[in-house]
């Protein structure tokens, strides 16, 4: 009998890391397990003085890597009684990003000598440190000026997330940590170049999805941004240029071959093949299916949004989403990436803060509450209509300083008209994204979602099926960014490829979400209304009137309720 063969994904998060062993033949999760990171509050380092302020420890890292990946083995043994750790065949990781880290000419992060111990700026930039926001502007405008491909490519802002707008913080506010750091690599090449003994920086493979969406990397213009426009932002980065890499990988290509050491300490084979790293929500789409025509999207307290296009198709740059990246999801691929700065965030404060104790003294008691009030309830009936935009707008109008708006209340709004109202302003933000997409050639005719909210909450998905006039399918795997990440290990070694795993693996939920014809008419008009507060509170081109929404919202309640 022929043994099972196996991988591992490794999915770190926020807050914690998971691995998920997955039997490649059946799709069959045998074993998931999480760790939460023991450093600062949730895993997260703060400063005090500034809440931009966000970093990581990286021991916890590597520490998390053992307990998860030998409780993962633990578990596949429990579960089935032939289970061979000898079937592994291949490892993948993906983490948040961009979230690089200062190393020295070993690869090692600073944070992990004892110099730089106790440094704040010597640990991991977490991808959600804003502290370079000004960066992020400087980037931006000199991009505008002198090199407008790069800034096109990224969607035409660039990020105080991103990989440039940290490290010309570092070297504006920490210039001991940036003197001292030989390079940088983001969270999701270091983990493969320690696992496969690659951590010296000229040897570590790097990821395209990191370098294509935040390191502003293209093959068409020699790799990263040229050394003269990185010395018009400060010459000590066209001097780090030559410090850190000239090629990026999709993850389909191994980072490596697992070594001894590291094998004993996990408690897999030594030699299998690592693959080269990739951000969590380009992987999360790789697990939910992904393929042309299909968007993933990752929903939870923010989402992000994922789809690809078949690079033999060409692809102008999308303005507005963040980025299109050759090999950034799959290999061949575009991959294009958007999403929404809070999705399930702006219904947490919601509930935390304004829905009164009669819907319960609990949140889950709150919601079930709002939910059960709510059903039955027809489009535009509440007469609400909001602005999705309560943490910023991260597509398509990429602008932080954006705020939420709730429009229509009266002296009769009750708690589940406004929660109603803020689940549709994320549907129409969602569709938005979908609408630049599709103006700019990349069809989208399915949504597959992933995450909390997509198992948890059958009325919001049914509402953006009729907001969004597509069907929507929810994945089966509660741990998709763990699975791609899997499925790019098994796929690394050359002996299977994307599209049989998948075909395994990526299965869906029996429930499926379709327009109802009545609801998607009526939400086309509300939408109409929506995208004109878009466009007038986050667009300085607007110019028209405000005067007819109101009692456009009055009219269409009117009906909705007759």
């Amino acid at each position: 009998m022929r043994m099972s063969h196996y991988a591992i994904g490794l999915d770190y998060g926020t807050n914690s890391c998971r691995s998920l062993l997955v039997d490649l033949d059946s799709g069959e999760e045998l074993g998931s397990v999480v760790f939460p990171y023991p450093s600062g509050t949730l895993g997260i380092l703060t400063d005090p003085a500034d809440p931009n302020v966000a970093r990581q420890n990286p021991q916890d890292y590597l520490d998390g890597m053992v307990t998860i990946i030998r409780g993962a083995l633990e578990q596949a043994a429990s579960n089935r009684s032939d289970f061979d750790v000898a079937g592994v065949i291949g490892l993948g990781v993906d983490t948040t990003g961009s979230t690089p880290i200062p190393i020295n000419e070993a690869g090692t992060p600073l944070a992990l000598t004892p110099e730089f111990a106790d440094n704040l700026d010597a640990h991991v930039w977490l991808w959600k440190d804003h502290t370079g926001h000004a960066e992020a502007n400087q980037i931006t405008e000199l991009s505008a000026k002198i090199r407008p491909d790069y800034i096109a490519r990224c969607g035409g802002v660039y990020s105080s997330e991103w990989w440039w707008s940290k490290i010309l913080r570092c070297k504006n506010t920490a210039p001991d940590v940036f003197k001292a750091a030989y390079s940088w690599i983001e969270h999701c090449d270091w983990l493969p170049a320690v696992l496969t003994g690659n951590e010296a920086p000229e040897r570590a493979k790097r990821s395209v999805c990191a370098a294509g969406h935040k390191a502003m990397y293209a093959k068409e213009w020699g790799g990263l941004p040229d050394k003269e426009f990185l010395a018009a932002l400060d010459p000590d980065l066209a001097e780090l240029r030559d410090r850190l890499y000239e090629e990026a990988h999709s993850s389909d290509v191994p980072a490596g071959k697992l070594t001894e050491e590291w094998a004993e300490k996990l408690g897999l084979p030594a030699g299998i093949p690592v693959a080269v790293g990739a951000f969590d929500a380009h992987t999360g789409a790789v697990g939910s299916g992904v393929k042309k025509g299909t968007l993933v999207k990752i929903l939870g307290t923010s989402t992000c949004d994922v789809t690809v296009l078949p690079n033999s198709e060409g692809l102008t740059n999308v303005p507005g989403v963040c980025g299109v990246v050759d090999g950034s999801v799959l290999p061949g691929h575009y991959g294009i990436e958007a999403g929404q700065s809070a999705v399930g965030d702006i219904f947490l404060w919601f509930v935390n803060h304004l829905v009164p104790d009669s819907y319960g003294t609990t949140q889950d008691e709150k919601f079930i509450e709002m939910e059960r009030r709510l059903s039955g309830t027809k489009p535009g009936a509440t007469g609400l209509l909001a602005l999705d935009w309560n943490n910023g707008n991260r597509t398509i109008l990429t602008d932080v300083r954006l705020s939420g708006m709730i429009l229509g209340q009266t002296l009769h709004t009750e708690a589940h008209e406004i929660y109603h109202a803020l689940m549709e302003a994320t549907a129409f933000g969602a569709l938005t994204i979908i609408n630049r997409m599709e103006e700019y050639g990349v069809t989208i005719d399915e949504v597959v979602n992933t995450g909390g909210l997509a198992v948890k909450n059958a009325t919001l998905m049914q509402l953006y099926a009729d907001i969004l006039g597509r069907p929507l399918k929810v994945a089966a795997s509660d741990q998709t960014c763990a699975l791609g990440s899997a499925i790019f290990g098994a796929v690394c070694g050359g002996s299977v490829s994307i599209e049989e795993v998948q075909s395994n693996c990526c299965q869906m939920r029996e429930v499926e979400y379709h327009p109802i014809p009545e609801n998607e008419e009526v939400y086309r008009e509300i939408y109409v209304l929506y995208k004109t507060l878009h466009d007038a509170f986050g667009t300085s081109e607007w110019s028209g009137k405000l005067d007819h929404i109101m009692k456009d919202l009055i009219d269409i309640r009117k009906r909705q309720r007759a």
